[in-house]
């Protein structure tokens, strides 16, 4: 899909839309949103949950951390954050990170075709710091550590292999990744305030035994043409992974990463942008920066974890901001999916779509308390664009 940077927005009534081109094109004017309302119109009032819907959405909660998931023995671990959904059967698996050091690690709750709760279990333990990851097209979930020469661990959600560290992934303060089926990569994003951004080439696709870390090289622009280099001491230690390749390019404070389309997207939370990489013709471009907004107040602050729909919106969970998802749209409107009240001093983590598409999970990692054992994981369920 085709996305236009966010050069100026008009805010109009609590939703923006799009009115500039790309960086190195000319403008490609985007039709104004209506006021009040994004694509899936106007947030309602709290319900149960103190969660700000749209019409025709309900939320419930799945698992409290400290507390044992519905139906089952399992005890929910602390500091829910990244995230992702698998088919199983005729249900569905939600993973979830936890980031806390020590311990963090992972955990898994599975449900039936009709949404019911049947188990959940621990995927990943003695770990560190547990943020955020990405998903396989061979069904695994890549657990990263968040912290100083952090790892990468390939974990099972069905909880039957046991899970292995992926040393040739590199160690560095890893946040998020994302699979690259066509190129044979994953993307990784590093939470740093001069970060950079990797591909990892496995040797063979399907095996992250082995393989080439490489670093994105650019200039420091907020647009170009890009080109990768390989880093020569994956390990990271003397010298760190992001300061070994001249050239590459610095981000500030990598965190959510989401491919699609022969296109990544990643956000960092240092300067409040969404990035686009054109994997086809090796450009990158910003997708929104809210230094850019005019017209009122960004809609987005506070960019974190990012997952995308099959009707290509993005939707880029808050780590704080007004503790919203909001989604971007493909013609370029960015407006609140969901917002949830009276937890300001938490954050949204984790956003992932089930398989059918019709339920968003995701969490507050320290709900109402503030502290990593008040974290809370909800379901939305409605009817989200196909």
């Amino acid at each position: 899909m085709e996305r236009r940077t966010l050069l100026r927005a008009a805010v109009l009534g609590g939703s923006s839309a799009a009115l500039g081109g790309t960086l190195w094109r000319g403008a490609a004017y985007a039709a104004p949103a209506q006021p009040g309302a994004g694509p899936y119109g106007a947030l309602g009032s709290p319900d149960a949950n103190g969660i700000r819907l749209p019409s025709g959405f309900t939320s419930r909660v799945i698992a409290r951390s400290g507390q044992t998931v519905t139906g089952t023995s399992y005890t929910w671990h602390n500091a829910p954050d990244g995230g992702a959904c698998y088919t199983d059967g005729t249900g569905w698996i939600y993973v979830s990170n936890s980031e806390i050091n020590p311990s963090g690690g992972a955990s898994a709750v599975k449900f039936s075709s009709t949404g019911a709760i049947t188990s959940a279990y621990r995927i990943l333990s003695s770990t560190r710091q547990n943020c955020a990851g990405g998903k396989t097209p061979w069904n695994t979930w890549l657990s990263c550590e968040e912290v100083s020469l952090g790892y990468v661990y390939e974990t099972d959600p069905w909880g039957v292999q046991s899970a292995t560290r992926r040393d040739a992934m590199g160690r560095f303060k890893h946040e998020a990744a994302a699979a690259d089926p066509v190129r044979r990569v994953i993307y990784l994003t590093e939470d740093e305030t001069n970060g950079r951004f990797y591909r990892f080439v496995p040797t063979t696709w399907g095996n992250l035994s082995s393989g080439t870390l490489q670093v994105m090289v650019a200039g420091t622009a907020t647009s170009g043409s890009f080109t990768w280099a390989n880093v020569p001491d994956p390990d990271g230690s003397p010298t760190t992974t992001r300061t070994q390749v001249s050239g590459s390019k610095s981000f500030n404070g990598g965190e959510g990463c989401y491919y699609a389309n022969d296109t990544v997207w990643f956000t960092t939370k240092g300067d409040n942008r969404v990035w686009q990489l054109n994997l086809t013709t090796n450009t990158y471009e910003l997708a929104y920066d809210d230094s850019l907004v005019t017209g009122g107040t960004a809609p987005l602050t506070g960019v974190d974890n990012i997952t995308g729909a099959t009707s290509g919106d993005l939707f880029v969970a808050e780590d704080g901001g007004n503790m919203e998802i909001c989604v971007i749209t493909p013609a370029d409107v960015i407006a609140p999916f969901l917002r949830i009240d009276g937890q300001s001093g938490s954050e949204i983590t984790g956003p992932a779509f089930s398989p059918d598409g019709t339920r968003l999970y995701f969490s507050s990692q320290r709900g109402t308390s503030g502290s990593s054992s008040g974290g809370i994981t909800y379901e939305v369920k409605g009817p989200f664009r196909a």
